[in-house]
């Protein structure tokens, strides 16, 4: 009666991976229980989610083929648009089906834009192909798109993009404060991510968290509709600041490398499995986030029934 926090399945995203080329889903070594779907287990995943009265999925794809420009991100064939047509013809009145809107997956030196000669991510260059690339989901039937790769304006041009080509009612989840963290390891292992180097130039210093609160005020300005704080566990600091700074709902993903943590200590008996899940939840909420991406969120809906 008197509990300040509340968790509840609609305020649960479930993110998900799609292989092209898979006959059967591949689990994914280091994510206990998660894997990588083929087009018809992820619909039927997203038909699940829906009645479990989750808030979201978030689509990962994972391509057979791979250039240094990541064309198939902007392909209307190509994996993860295909596995966006499929699950809104499925699911999409039931939940907001959203999508990651990044070329690392794409990209065969897995680096989240196009680089320059010597190696340096092309800011403005990549800026273009976003554009294109929430146009191609946008067509695809996507409800939210989920830029995640820290461009700088990347939220404005998207944006921009969309109302220009008559998709105004398409949302942006931004991923605001995006961290380069030690965190994202076993994700790196879900999409078979070829980076080659780290992201550093690009994500944030993990010491900086006024500069957050910064990237997210500059988001909202451009047009954000959700600002994202990314870890969630290591940065409950940031979500808290970012939170108490902006007028517009706030998500935090709870991401790989916390997922992880939890099941190892979990099969080794050392933690209670179930209650650490819905604290760890509970805690992102309590720290601010109206959303929370988390690999959890099926188990958590069944648990929180």
């Amino acid at each position: 009666m008197v509990a300040e926090t509340t968790l509840a399945p609609g305020q649960l995203v479930l993110p998900m991976f799609v292989r092209e080329g898979l006959a059967e889903p591949r689990p994914i070594a280091s994510m206990p229980g998660v894997v990588q779907h083929t087009r018809d287990t992820l619909v039927r995943a997203a038909e699940e989610a829906a009645e479990l009265g989750l808030g979201g999925v978030m689509l990962f794809g994972v391509p057979e083929t791979r250039d240094e420009r990541g064309t198939g991100a902007v392909d209307p064939g190509g994996i993860l648009n295909l596995a966006i047509a499929d699950v809104v013809s499925a699911v999409g009145d039931a939940l907001t089906v959203m999508s990651d809107l990044c070329l690392d997956e794409f990209t065969s030196h897995g680096h989240c834009g196009v680089l320059t000669p010597d190696g340096r991510v092309d800011n403005d260059e990549t800026l273009k192909l976003y554009a294109d690339m929430a146009l191609a989901q946008a067509d695809a039937g996507v409800d939210m798109v989920g830029p995640s790769g820290m461009m700088d304006g990347q939220v404005g041009v998207i944006r921009a993009a969309l109302d220009a080509a008559g998709h105004a009612e398409v949302g942006v989840l931004a991923y605001s404060a995006k961290y380069a963290s030690a965190f994202y390891g076993p994700f790196r292992e879900a999409v078979d991510s070829c980076l080659e180097g780290d992201r550093r130039t690009y994500q944030q210093d993990p010491a900086n968290a006024v500069e957050g609160v910064r990237e997210a005020l500059l988001d909202v300005a451009e047009g954000a509709d959700i600002v994202m704080v990314k870890p969630a566990l290591a940065y409950l600091d940031v979500l808290r600041r970012v939170r108490d700074a902006v007028d517009v709902p706030v998500a935090a993903y709870n991401i790989s490398g916390e997922y992880s943590m939890v099941e190892a200590a979990a099969a080794r008996g050392w933690i209670d499995r179930e209650a650490a899940i819905l604290e760890t939840l509970t805690s992102i909420r309590r720290a601010g986030a109206d959303v929370v991406l988390t690999y959890w969120a099926a188990e958590a809906a069944r648990l929180l029934r």
